[in-house]
């Protein structure tokens, strides 16, 4: 709160104020007021509305605020976040864009934590092959987005003999 109180007169679009908010609703996430840290994250997307921000950063607070959502057990309102930031970077970035690629996978952890396998599985066949040609087989978010799928396949409960045999190579 130190940070925030030192920083809140000066202008909505001060760099320094904007940073010092994101700051506050990230420690409060780390330090599981989640309750909070969403109120602090909407006021910040909020705040790059009225200040026009770039497209990025306000989806880049979306996806903290889908965050905050999913950690409060708030799934549906999350997966239709993760979302629209999938659909924007994807639109905005293009398919095998580092950010595109990341909010994919985000997107997947919550459709599979709904249980929407399917859809999961479908967004991650895609998604897996761009990552794999522009940031490689053994980048992190790679191998996020094949953890995802192997996830989607074997905890499915309509999965096949050959959905687990997938999911363990």
């Amino acid at each position: 709160w130190a940070c925030w109180k030192t920083y809140v007169g000066r202008p909505e679009t001060d760099e320094v104020r904007v940073h010092a908010m994101a700051f506050l609703g990230n420690g409060l996430s780390a330090a599981k007021y989640h309750d909070e840290a969403l109120s602090v994250k909407e006021a910040l997307l909020s705040t790059y509305r009225r200040v026009g921000a770039p497209e990025g950063h306000m989806l880049g607070q979306m996806g903290e605020i889908a965050t905050s959502y999913h950690m409060l057990g708030r799934f549906e309102t999350s997966n239709r976040l993760y979302r629209d930031v999938y659909s924007g970077r994807l639109r905005l970035d293009g398919e095998g864009h580092e950010e595109t690629l990341l909010a994919a996978t985000n997107y997947a952890t919550a459709l599979l934590a709904l249980g929407r396998y399917e859809e999961g599985k479908s967004l991650l066949r895609k998604t897996i092959p761009a990552s794999q040609r522009t940031l490689g087989e053994s980048n992190e978010i790679t191998l996020g987005l094949r953890c995802n799928y192997a996830l989607a396949l074997y905890e499915d409960p309509d999965a096949t003999l050959d959905d687990l045999s997938e999911a363990v190579t």
